[in-house]
């Protein structure tokens, strides 16, 4: 009896200092997440639908964030924190990887392109989606390739990849080419639809989000041959090894389990917030692919 008692006081006196030895052994973002009780989240208001508002309550939604709270779940198993609390902070393509370098934000999961560049400032986790990048016209427009824009207004968002494309591409080929920064995705598409622009170039996936919400979704086409393919991932930290396992584990298990699917089904296929209106977005084999092979590469050129 009395063997059993110092056995079992012993195991237990193990696994105590096993906790404790692993409490002390969180840095960075965990450590921060496990000592403040908060996690904060990076949000877009208008990159439908990946992440995005939808009514006045402030609390973003979309394809994106419901992947980044499957995270938080995750992370509340992993560090025994049951009421984690979350914080949200709206970022812009301009903003987005400032607020994650300085530690305003922790983690960013919409609609932001993993490449060479963006790893030398933040670390990207495997992939969460893939995009081609193409142009958003009427569609009985003569405008449906780069070519056919010689001399034309263009307009794109500021701050993202499809901007630095098109401007190095108008210098390239000479176009001629009118480009017009628009602030944010809501802006660029008032362009388009005001005249302003005969053409958006943007990432297909966010083109036909905006095309879903608006006033008359059939007068405008995706078209032309894509510019680029460009994988999201969600950002953190860099120089964070043990978040961003934590992280990757997350998504992974993700993707094994099916959950995805559902979440694809949800926001591509079916009716969204706040119109009702389905993007009827069928799963490319790109991103079917990424889901069965996760990888935290940029697609490649």
């Amino acid at each position: 009896m009395i063997t059993r008692v110092v056995t079992a006081t012993l195991a237990l006196s193990l696994t105590l200092i096993t906790q404790c030895g692993m409490a002390t052994e969180l840095t960075g973002t965990l450590k921060k997440i496990q000592e403040t009780g908060t996690i904060t989240l990076a949000f877009r208001d208008a990159a439908i639908p990946f992440s995005y508002l939808a009514d006045a309550s402030g609390i973003p939604v979309g394809y994106s964030q419901d992947i980044q709270l499957k995270i938080v779940a995750a992370l509340k198993h992993q560090l025994d924190l049951p009421n984690l609390r979350i914080k949200y902070n709206l970022v812009t393509s301009q903003t987005r990887i400032p607020l994650i370098q300085n530690g305003t934000v922790d983690l960013e999961c919409g609609s932001t392109t993993n490449n060479i560049e963006r790893q030398q400032q933040v670390s990207f986790s495997v992939g969460i989606f893939e995009i081609g990048t193409r142009l958003l016209t009427t569609r009985d427009s003569a405008y449906k390739e780069l070519s056919d824009l010689q001399g034309r207004n263009v307009v794109t968002t500021a701050g993202t990849t499809a901007e630095r494309l098109l401007r190095s591409t108008n210098a390239d080929q000479q176009l001629g080419m009118n480009i017009i920064s628009a602030k944010d995705h809501g802006e660029s598409f008032q362009m388009l639809e005001t005249g302003r622009a005969v053409a958006w170039l943007q990432d297909d996936a966010l083109l036909a989000g905006e095309r879903a919400k608006s006033r008359t979704p059939e007068k405008w086409v995706i078209a032309g041959k894509a510019q680029s393919h460009e994988i999201y991932g969600c950002m953190l930290r860099k120089h964070d090894a043990p978040f961003k396992q934590a992280v990757d584990n997350a998504v992974k298990a993700i993707y094994a389990s099916g959950e995805i699917e559902t979440i694809y089904r949800k926001w591509f296929q079916q009716p969204i917030p706040p119109k009702g209106l389905s993007l009827d977005y069928p799963l490319p084999e790109e991103v079917k692919a990424l889901y069965t092979n996760p990888t935290d590469q940029p697609a490649p050129l």
